[in-house]
């Protein structure tokens, strides 16, 4: 069992910048890969960012490449998401997901959730 909790999610101007941490219980937090998906209002969910258990494979969505970064620190049990260049079509809730496949979270698909954080980026 994983327990995530997501955190670092605000108002911010456009071309600014947020960093999202995702706090995961158990000490298995090693064996996951971790995601990074967002919701916006009226629209499905869709994923943004994948990170492998070791940290050495990325995966990110095409609206958010080149903007968006990925990490892990495997100590402190955390997952971050480094967010610059933010746009107004980056307004949404954050969810913080973990799965021990990295190749199901990369096809969007996990098995623990957190209750999400919600970023929101005037224009």
């Amino acid at each position: 069992q994983v327990q995530l909790v997501e955190s670092g999610g605000g108002l911010v101007q456009a071309g600014g910048s947020l960093r999202l941490s995702c706090a995961a219980s158990g000490r298995t937090f090693s064996s996951y890969a971790m995601g990074w998906f967002r919701q916006a209002p009226e629209k499905e969910r869709e994923f943004v960012s994948a990170i492998s258990w070791s940290g050495t494979s990325t995966y990110y969505a095409d609206s958010v490449k080149g903007r968006f970064t990925i990490s892990r620190d495997n100590a402190k049990n955390t997952v971050y998401l480094q967010m610059n260049s933010l746009k107004p079509q980056d307004t949404a809730v954050y969810y913080c997901a973990a799965d021990s496949s990295y190749s199901a979270m990369v096809a969007g698909r996990a098995r623990y959730w957190g209750k999400g954080t919600l970023v929101t980026v005037s224009s």
